[in-house]
């Protein structure tokens, strides 16, 4: 654990079923009068898109929709949001949907006071500056990033997933309903759901693991040993929604806080590569990489397993069993996985993985052969 460490949640928080009801309130709050709605196709189709933005209308808000976002956000998806609210004159961002449409959101907003490329604020603490007020509804109990300072953008020119940490990208409220993602389909519930479990576990074992991060990790893990399975059996089960919703905010908060590690730096070049999402590739990494991690951490892990039922040797496998009883794929059986592409670029995904810094926070801190080695591991059964 790391002797001191900064703490950063959004300064407000609405939780609980139906809270998306007070976002026109919670927009004149933070002083804002024309609204740049940003969002993905998927939560268009869903109808939650024509909820919400009618809340705002209907409360005397203009509502400009920018619904151009894709899975892994890229530099274009920013460029074009920003461009749209600029041509509307809108003065507050809220993002709508998962963790593409906040990533996108988070950046948007901020680009109003920081113009420098936006590979200059990839890394630790590059963005100086706060930009639009932002409100992050999440619709999919994952990511946990209407709780974190953290935005991932793809660079479209160099084929690279750029992490940015900054605290001017924290939302500046988040509305988390858990309501929003009872129209989750069930295999978007299994990888994301593991996605949540992963922030848990690797913001707990990090090496800038803290005391004020610590519970939430824990908290984490034990919704999701509670409540994942449940709410993947059954989409219209409330409790287990509402479990995994909060389980994916203090997961957020917890990462956020401390930090995320190996699986993470390898999934990255994972979705720019094969363009996975990032729920899923987490996934199917999570095992090997706690595998390769537990004997540099036995005493952490040995708590993370408590949690989940099972004695800590046996962790690998019970991540890899839960991932099967989910319907996950192994990495080879991933929709967009090429086995001629991976091996000619496994080697540069490696050199990415480690070079996004993220590696190097884990308790065992890999070299490039064992991260080609790790990702080969992932390919098929084994753990």
């Amino acid at each position: 654990m790391v002797d001191n460490a900064r703490f950063d949640v959004p300064g407000i928080i609405l939780y609980g079923a139906g809270c998306r009801r007070q976002i026109a309130s919670l927009v004149r709050e933070l002083g804002g009068t024309h609204v740049l709605l940003v969002t993905d196709p998927g939560v268009v189709e869903l109808g939650i898109v024509d909820e919400v933005r009618s809340l705002l209308i209907d409360a005397g808000l203009p509502v400009t929709v920018f619904s151009e976002v894709q899975p892994d956000p890229t530099d274009v998806n920013v460029d074009n949001g920003f461009a749209m609210l600029k041509a509307a004159g809108a003065d507050i961002v809220i993002a709508l949907g998962g963790g593409s449409p906040m990533d996108a959101g988070k950046v948007i907003a901020a680009r109003c006071a920081n113009p420098a490329p936006l590979p200059d604020w990839m890394g630790l603490h590059q963005v100086a500056h706060r930009g639009l007020p932002f409100i992050a509804v999440p619709t999919t109990a994952g990511t946990g990033s209407e709780a974190t300072k953290v935005a991932v953008i793809t660079d479209t020119t160099r084929e690279v997933k750029m992490m940015m940490l900054s605290a001017p990208l924290l939302p500046s409220a988040a509305v988390v309903d858990f309501e929003l993602t009872l129209s989750m389909p069930r295999h978007l519930t299994a990888a994301v759901g593991v996605d949540t479990l992963t922030h848990g576990i690797e913001a707990y074992v990090s090496r800038k693991a803290n005391g004020m991060a610590d519970p939430l990790a824990l908290s984490c893990v034990r919704l999701c040993a509670t409540f994942l399975r449940r709410a993947w059996k059954d989409s219209g089960d409330r409790e287990a929604r509402a479990g995994m919703m909060l389980a994916a905010s203090h997961g957020g908060m917890a990462f956020s806080n401390s930090s995320v590690a190996l699986v993470h730096g390898m999934s990255r070049p994972l979705g720019a590569v094969f363009h996975i999402p990032h729920g899923l590739s987490n996934a199917v990494l999570l095992p090997v990489v706690t595998r390769f991690s537990l004997p540099a951490a036995s005493g952490r892990y040995a708590d993370i397993a408590g949690l989940l039922g099972c004695a800590v040797d046996k962790l690998p496998a019970w991540l890899q069993r839960l991932n099967e009883d989910l319907e996950l794929p192994y990495l080879s059986g991933c929709r967009g996985f090429n086995q001629d592409v991976f091996e000619s670029k496994v080697l540069k995904m490696a050199e990415d993985a480690l070079r996004s810094g993220s590696p190097a926070n884990n308790p065992r801190v890999p070299t490039i052969p064992e991260i080609v080695e790790i990702y080969k591991q992932s390919l098929s059964p084994g753990v």
